[in-house]
């Protein structure tokens, strides 16, 4: 965990490559069942037209442009030395087997590009797919990456997420058994979701085996429904204190072995309508360092032995 109170996942990044490592996020021209009339046609109520968690994407450009694009900003900015493909917007699987092959193998063709990290929803993982999967984790350093968000089903109902939590046990059940790394994401701050159903969230996931997770605050986002329903009164979001306090909570109750791949979300400046304070994201990330620090606790810190 290196100088960190948490299993950091950029320590495994270099344990594993023995250099500096980062991502590059592409987009490949996928959609969602959740817009798509799937499931669907409105989305969950955070998710913009871009999907969500999208922004600084180089868009209308070949999976192979993006890269080289991504790769020469990495470089530049933290001497980055390896690379690995993100397929970041909406659900990353959710095509015919032939063309999510040719997409990957695409990535991987690139110079220095040694990895995947591909994210998806839980509906979207048929038998064929997770069995293609499964042969990119054979081949090379890959991640699948499964929005959660939440293990409640009043919770998902309320987000407009367009399953229940069945599916995603089912899922992690399904991926886990062809040997898949998964990181689970999950939003903090979801409107009716009480301090205790979120905490219990760890809990699920120390049961359901999941290798990395990543927490977000809940963001409003310009053009969501979330946005109508905060402008109407309706939601209220976590101040930088409660979210702080909420990530070490949660922390403490996470099984150490688990990868934290992030600790809080980024919102595109020109769509975010709040939480402002999130833009300064080395801050937050400094507050939860020196909460946990402050606490003299530790990831998995409340766990029983």
């Amino acid at each position: 965990m290196a100088d960190k109170r948490y299993n950091a996942f950029s320590e495994e990044l270099k344990r594993v490559f023995g250099c500096r490592v980062h991502r590059i996020s592409v987009d490949a021209g996928f959609t969602c069942p959740n817009r798509d009339g799937t499931v669907g046609t409105d989305g969950c109520i955070y998710c913009g037209g871009d999907g969500s968690g999208s922004f600084g994407i180089s868009r209308g450009l070949s999976i192979t442009e993006q890269l080289a694009d991504g790769k020469e900003v990495m470089v530049r900015k933290y001497k980055a030395a390896k690379f690995i493909a993100y397929f970041q917007p909406y659900s990353n699987t959710y095509a015919p087997v032939a063309r999510l092959r040719t997409l990957y193998d695409e990535a991987l063709a690139v110079p220095d590009v040694v990895g995947l990290i591909v994210g998806t929803r839980p509906d979207c993982l048929p038998p064929p797919v997770l069995d293609l999967l499964a042969d990119y984790h054979r081949r090379t350093y890959f991640w699948l990456e499964l929005g959660l968000q939440s293990v409640h089903d009043r919770t998902l109902a309320l987000i407009n997420r367009g399953h229940d939590a069945a599916v995603t046990v089912a899922a992690i059940r399904a991926a886990s058994s062809r040997g898949l790394r998964i990181c689970a994401h999950v939003i903090l701050g979801l409107p009716g979701e009480s301090r205790e159903e979120t905490l219990a969230t760890a809990g699920m996931l120390n049961e359901m085996g999941v290798e990395g997770v990543k927490l977000h605050l809940l963001h409003v986002m310009r053009g969501t429904e979330l946005a109508d329903l905060y402008e109407q009164g309706d939601v209220r979001l976590l101040d930088r204190d409660d979210y702080v306090g909420l990530v070490c909570d949660f922390l403490e109750r996470l099984d150490p072995r688990i990868f934290i791949q992030r600790l809080t979300g980024d919102g595109g400046r020109d769509h975010l309508i709040a939480p402002l304070w999130s833009l300064a994201k080395f801050e937050v990330l400094n507050a939860i360092d020196a909460e946990l620090a402050r606490r003299g606790t530790r990831q998995g810190q409340r766990l029983t032995p």
